[in-house]
């Protein structure tokens, strides 16, 4: 997919969320969470061929931590491999998954300190 193309479809998930992703997402926006900005619906471009690019696009996240939240509803019951995969290459290009199910929220404050734990440790470097 071309770039272009990628950010018009971040664009799209960005005005078209889950319940669930708006209100993780109120708990996250502006900086709410220890000063981190988090972006939301985020294309994370792995790798690229000229023009071609090879992209996930993450539910939420955090430059300085590469931090990726993802929220994990029923859809993600029938494609665990592929969500498994997923990681492995995002891990590979040192980025730090928090997979969140959707029914955790109704625990916010659990939620947001297992967040803010992630904090506490240094991004580690990609192998």
């Amino acid at each position: 997919m071309h770039y272009n193309e990628i950010k018009e479809l971040s664009r799209k998930f960005r005005k078209n969320p889950t319940p669930e992703k708006l209100i993780l997402w109120q708990y996250l926006r502006k900086r709410k969470r220890k000063g981190k900005k988090f972006l939301r619906q985020y294309p994370v471009i792995y790798e690229n061929m000229g023009t071609e690019y090879f992209f996930f696009i993450a539910d939420c996240y955090c430059a300085t931590e590469k931090l990726i939240i993802e929220l994990d509803g029923p859809v993600h019951d029938r494609q665990k491999e592929r969500d498994i995969r997923r990681d492995e290459i995002l891990i590979q290009e040192g980025y730090r998954i928090l997979r969140i199910k959707n029914e955790e929220l109704k625990n916010m404050e659990k939620v947001l300190q297992k967040i803010e734990a992630v904090f506490l440790y240094p991004p580690l470097a990609p192998p």
